[in-house]
């Protein structure tokens, strides 16, 4: 006789309940690092948007930064971690393969026996996580799940590349989705595009390294460690031909119009591009557009949520907005969804 298996009791809707973010003390701005990569303050402003940066400190690590956002993000939900069924942790900057960063996060925050994992989805990671985390509450495999998108791309960067040095930077933002009467996450839209690799990505795997670093020790010469590397020109021709299409998507699967929104919230590459899809996208002067890249640079996977800090922070958009998160990048990746915006600490 076979079996009859149960199933989780499903909710009908999930919704951002809270919302928190570090940001690194050490402020770097454009002055400190123009001589090195041959630059100067207004081109970099120009190319990009970005005026300064946030770099961690030694002690400023993933685990820490994740859980200083992860307590006010639990604060602003007005709920305990010991509520929290899973925590889905998004980076890109990650220096060990295991274990996973969410699950030290977990422990880091006094959870007990508690699902925990990462995604690698690049810039786009936290809209990954946010939809999966959306999903398990949905389904009744979760109450509570915590959403964090975290970088040290700091460590990462050859600050003597004129192509990336200026651009990416550290943070932590984080999230807590539930159950709620109402949608506050509209379905994910998401894709990616292997073909385009070579846009973004390590300049060497470890392997290859590993080697590099026997041949020079047994030869007496050297060698570089792995890099992030970007060709800028043809992440901005990707983003700005095919993530309109990705935008509306989202949009559409929502039922909702650009002129509904309160807020844009992309992910905060580069200044150039976000205005190109406000104009591609012909939105209305009165929606907020999230620019937090001016002051924090590009954080990858942490900078929507960062994005959306600042933007509720400023008071330029409130709690029970409506905006329109897009990620995107290494991958190359996508991923957008219509959210509610939550309460901030």
């Amino acid at each position: 006789m076979s079996a009859q298996i149960a199933t989780a009791s499903p909710v009908a809707h999930a919704a951002l309940l809270g919302l928190g973010v570090y940001r690194p003390r050490r402020v770097v701005p454009n002055a400190e690092i123009v001589d090195r990569i041959n630059s100067s303050d207004e081109w970099i402003r120009t190319r990009s948007g970005i005026e300064a940066r946030h770099w961690a400190d030694d002690d400023e690590t993933i685990v820490g930064m994740s859980a200083a956002a992860a307590r006010d993000a639990l604060a602003a939900a007005g709920i305990t971690a010991d509520q929290i069924d899973a925590v889905i942790l998004a980076t890109s900057s990650q220096m060990v393969l295991g274990p996973s960063a969410g699950a030290v996060v977990a422990t880091e925050l006094g959870m007990h026996d508690t699902a925990a994992f990462d995604v690698s989805a690049g810039c786009a990671g936290f809209c990954y996580a946010l939809a999966n985390g959306a999903n398990l509450v949905r389904a009744g495999q979760a109450r509570h799940v915590l959403v964090i998108g975290v970088e040290r791309l700091s460590d990462l960067l050859d600050q003597d590349d004129r192509t990336c040095a200026f651009i990416f930077a550290d943070g932590a933002g984080a999230v807590v989705v539930g159950a709620s009467d109402v949608e506050g996450i509209g379905p994910v839209a998401w894709g990616s595009d292997g073909s385009q690799t070579a846009a973004i990505k390590q300049d060497k795997d470890f392997k290859t390294y590993f080697a590099e670093v026997a041949a020079a020790e047994a030869t007496g010469g050297t060698t570089e460690r792995p890099y992030i590397r970007m060709n800028g020109a043809a992440v901005f021709r990707w983003a700005v031909t095919f993530l309109e299409k990705a935008c509306r998507d989202a949009l559409d699967q929502a039922g909702v119009g650009v002129e509904d929104l309160d807020a844009f919230v992309p992910h905060q590459a580069n200044g150039r591009i976000t205005d190109a899809l406000v104009r591609t996208l012909h939105m209305p002067e009165n929606i907020a557009v999230a620019r937090d890249i001016a002051e924090a640079g590009n954080t990858s996977a942490a900078s929507i949520p960062m994005a959306m800090e600042q933007l509720l922070r400023s008071g330029a958009s409130k709690p029970g907005d409506t905006a329109l998160l897009l990620g995107f990048g290494a991958g190359l990746a996508y991923a957008g969804q219509v959210v509610t915006l939550p309460p901030i600490a």
